[in-house]
């Protein structure tokens, strides 16, 4: 019993030491992973948690928009058409847009649509894009070469010609905005689909997997319990940074008037409303698009974080 309880207190004393760079080890005793290392990293970057913190407020504002604002921006009692393109005031921060409705509740409301099309798509893209290339990094020969030459297919449409053929032809399916997420979806798995097939046909070679060969596990085993782990950094660096583009998509795809459809709020779909009276009225282009920009950039600082954290040589 004394033994037990010594050589539990010797694990927990060696659990608790530091390790000769200075950092703690893990309380299990084991070196610290990746993940561990990126998370400690990432910590101390003022860039991730600006990124982060404004990332929340959008979320915030997407899953709640009761909170920052009390007018319902779908209720057409809200709207005053004789007091259209009204400069700002004590109970509309923004002023008015050109149907006289609240423009800071419409802002707020339109963050929305902008993060479920922007997210849902990323989601898509990196399921669909990581599968393929994780099978065809694995197999290889015919597999990939079948697989590489779809892909290339894919990367010679441009991405918002393609999306807007795509939008304008099954405008009337009754899709909403999962047309627009369906769209930005089928021309932007490409992208996953390289670099995690680059991951693992360069992680397939590594001694572990020719370990795991070799104890005879199956190619699922390999695939999921080996390969996909270390080929998943650089698939969630592009993800992070992807998720800005496809909010900007979806806004020129709202813009062009293939994306969200009124009722729904958009904040493209406020500027294509607003860039009409630009010039007798530029408040209402003016707040989406700088609310659209700062969403854009929260997301690509926050890839450009989470690479530097995950890329041992750039740290």
């Amino acid at each position: 019993m004394n033994e037990a309880t010594g050589q539990s207190g010797h694990t927990s004393a060696l659990a608790e030491a530091p390790t000769p760079g200075g950092l703690p080890k893990a309380k299990s005793g084991r070196p610290a992973s990746l993940w561990s290392d990126a998370w400690a990293d990432l910590r101390r970057k003022p860039i991730f948690l600006i990124s982060c913190g404004i990332i929340a407020v959008l979320v915030l504002m997407a899953m709640w928009p009761s909170l920052f604002s009390s007018v319902d921006p779908f209720n057409a009692r809200t709207c005053e058409l004789a007091t259209a393109r009204q400069l700002p005031s004590a109970g509309h921060p923004f002023g008015r847009d050109n149907l006289g409705c609240d423009l800071y509740a419409r802002t707020i409301y339109g963050a929305a649509n902008s993060l479920v099309i922007g997210i849902s798509t990323t989601i898509f893209a990196a399921l669909i894009g990581g599968l393929l290339g994780l099978v065809a990094g694995f197999f290889g020969g015919a597999t990939d070469t079948v697989a590489s030459r779809v892909t290339e297919i894919f990367f010679a449409i441009p991405s918002i010609l393609g999306a807007l053929l795509i939008g304008s032809t099954f405008r009337d399916s009754g899709l909403g905005i999962w047309l627009v997420v369906i769209s930005l979806t089928v021309l932007g798995w490409p992208m996953t689909f390289r670099i995690m097939r680059a991951a693992v046909i360069t992680a397939k070679s590594q001694d572990f997997v020719v370990a795991a060969r070799a104890l005879g596990a199956g190619p699922g085993r390999i695939m999921f319990r080996h390969l996909l782990p270390n080929a998943l950094a650089p698939v969630i660096v592009v993800a992070t940074i992807n998720l800005g583009g496809f909010i900007a998509a979806e806004a020129a795809l709202s813009y062009l008037g293939v994306g969200v459809q009124p009722p729904e709020i958009s904040w493209g779909l406020m500027i294509a409303d607003a860039q009409r009276r630009f010039l007798e009225a530029p408040l209402p282009l003016i707040f989406p698009a700088v609310f659209l920009s700062i969403t854009v950039l929260a997301f690509i600082m926050l890839g450009d974080a989470v690479r530097d954290a995950l890329d041992p040589k750039l740290r």
